[in-house]
């Protein structure tokens, strides 16, 4: 299997969180006994993911110091938050060139590996990015209509409303197109409807279960899926 370098989103002030993110970042809130930044992690290890970036911001000396010593390069937001594009762009030094994974860090999964079956499906030839979906009946956590809707073979379009499937916060997606925003701040999202427009940008659903935490009830929600396994 192909190694990429992967890109972990931990800089959020993770609002939606409440009083539980008053004084902890939330990729340290703990799921099953165990902070939500090291779920993804233990999916990163299994894949061998090299090199393994996370960017910082709220409160991040919390994550910094859980990090020390685990292999994890540091890419800081120091001043405004850069949301998740200009934050991939701002930590390319560190993950190198070429396509590269990102995965948030505020769900849990079961079911096969995502970051694997990106690996595995990803099409050098055909593919900007390769989002990994569910459809919105099965994404647990989630609040609100799917995200994309993707054709026979993959291709997404947006889903404006419709009954589509959610994008769950792991991807393989290609970097060049970056530098051509202008902004200091702002959302992949702007990347995504360049490589749909290119009919570029594919989707692939998991194969497994998946549960945002991203709400205090998301804890219990997730712990409960994992429970089940």
């Amino acid at each position: 299997m192909r190694r990429f370098p992967l890109m972990l989103f931990a800089a959020g002030f993770g609002t939606r969180m409440g009083a539980l993110t008053a004084d902890r970042p939330k990729p340290l809130i703990p799921v099953a006994g165990k902070a939500l930044i090291d779920h993804a992690l233990a999916l990163a290890g299994a894949v061998n993911a090299d090199p393994c970036v996370a960017n910082l911001h709220y409160l991040g000396d919390q994550i910094a110091r859980h990090l020390s010593g685990r292999g994890v390069a540091l890419s800081w937001e120091h001043g405004a938050i850069l949301e998740t594009g200009g934050g991939l762009r701002a930590a390319l030094p560190l993950l190198g060139q070429g396509p590269v994974m990102t995965l948030n860090t505020d769900a849990v999964w079961t079911g096969q590996n995502p970051l694997a079956q990106l690996a595995a499906a990803w099409r050098e030839d055909a593919m900007d990015a390769l989002l990994l979906l569910l459809p919105a009946a099965q994404a647990r956590g989630h609040h609100g209509s799917g995200d994309f809707l993707p054709d026979n073979d993959g291709r997404l379009k947006r889903a404006n409303g419709a009954a589509g499937a959610v994008y769950l916060g792991a991807q393989i997606i290609r970097t060049e197109t970056l530098h051509a925003i202008p902004d200091q701040v702002f959302s992949l999202n702007r990347i995504w409807d360049r490589m749909i427009k290119d009919g570029r940008a594919f989707g692939l659903i998991h194969q497994g279960g998946w549960c945002d935490v991203g709400r205090p009830e998301g804890i219990a929600e997730a712990e409960a899926m994992l429970a089940d396994v």
